[in-house]
């Protein structure tokens, strides 16, 4: 994409405020990350890897998905070894489908009766999945194409790309709003019922000049998947917290990535950098369970792939072609990569329906306040 139509993207944004008045700072991310054509994600650049703004812990190695994989099974079994279905949402390069797919073909009697399906709206990323997923995947647009589910809903880092609205505790709870003039600016309203409700329903009082995030889009996306499971689990992998709206994070969790450096700037860049907020897990165990999700449990991303033997998977996916210490070397580094530097940012959330409360090895060690 050229650099003229990225300005384009800004020029869009500026006329359609210019024309309409102040947009929520949800509209402004939407269309930054969304845009049919400009967006970050919609655009034609792979955000991905090296060349890109960040990596995931499926492009790192297979063995995060081949663990991911040793979860699954353990699924399967508390489902009666019956037809498994697992559903990942934004499923990116396709890194953790092939890994996940690689892993369980060991497993036959699994592997036979399997149905992936992925849902992606990236078109891009679609068409990166399908160079390599050349079998068991089916794709879709949204989760109630998918006949009644029974088996795993999977999302590796979708949750944090959900446009926010950003609010300000003043006199009352304030929304942040996006205009124009000389350069994009922000402006506070009164926040609307469901801001408000939100908080409300979480107990939260926020103390006065606190800014955070709200992902209602969450709620939604959860509560469709309540609705469309019939049996079995929805694993959620993403950074963030199970208690969001600490005072130490008085000044929000809101970030940018471009070209594998952070910044703290939504309006430069416009659709070549990514915008996350960190999850709030309290909030998908408190709306999930209003929807009929039982919370298993809450664990970092280090517990989860420790318990289920994260280091033999390691070992297992090496190559045969490299020398024992360079193997050595590689499987030392991406352990501290996963373990140490992504181990505690990221978390595993496990919720379930029609189950009956089986014990899950990732989550040997569970943390509280889900």
């Amino acid at each position: 994409m050229k650099h003229t139509d990225r300005i384009e993207l800004c020029d869009q944004i500026k006329k359609r405020i210019q024309k309409t008045g102040a947009i929520s700072f949800h509209d402004y991310m939407e269309e930054c990350l969304y845009n049919a054509q400009l967006g970050y994600y919609t655009s034609g650049n792979n955000p991905i890897g090296r060349n890109g703004d960040f990596y995931t812990s499926p492009t790192l190695t297979p063995a995060f998905g081949a663990t991911i994989a040793k979860q699954l099974e353990e699924m399967w079994h508390y489902l009666g070894k019956t037809a498994f279905m697992v559903v990942e949402y934004g499923a990116g390069t396709g890194a953790l489908c092939k890994s996940i797919l690689g892993a369980l073909k060991s497993n036959r009697p699994m592997y036979d009766d399997l149905r992936y399906y992925i849902i992606e709206k990236s078109s891009l990323m679609r068409q990166l999945e399908k160079e390599h997923l050349t079998e068991k995947v089916i794709w879709c647009d949204s989760v109630d194409q998918i006949p009644e589910i029974n088996g795993c809903i999977l999302s590796n880092e979708l949750v944090d790309n959900f446009a926010v609205q950003r609010v300000v505790m003043k006199e009352e709870l304030k929304e942040v709003f996006v205009g124009y003039e000389d350069g994009f600016t922000e402006e506070l309203r009164t926040a609307n019922a469901a801001l408000k409700n939100y908080f409300s329903e979480l107990d939260v009082d926020l103390p006065y000049n606190y800014h955070t995030e709200v992902n209602l889009e969450s709620l939604t996306w959860i509560s469709e998947i309540a609705a469309t499971l019939n049996r079995g689990y929805l694993m959620t992998i993403d950074y963030g917290f199970s208690n969001l709206y600490q005072f130490y994070r008085r000044y929000g969790t809101l970030m940018c990535y471009h070209k594998h450096r952070v910044n703290d700037c939504p309006y430069h860049h416009i659709g070549q950098q990514d915008i996350t907020s960190h999850v709030n897990f309290s909030a998908l165990s408190h709306w999930g369970a209003k929807a009929g999700l039982k919370t298993c449990g809450l664990t970092n991303q280090c517990q989860f792939l420790m318990s289920l033997g994260l280091r033999a998977q390691l070992i297992d996916t090496s190559s045969p072609e490299e020398d024992v210490i360079s193997a050595v070397q590689k499987i030392n580094r991406i352990s501290r990569i996963l373990l140490m530097e992504m181990g505690d940012k990221y978390k595993v959330l496990i919720q379930e329906k029609g189950m009956n409360g089986e014990k899950l090895s990732g989550l040997s060690v569970v943390l509280p306040g889900a």
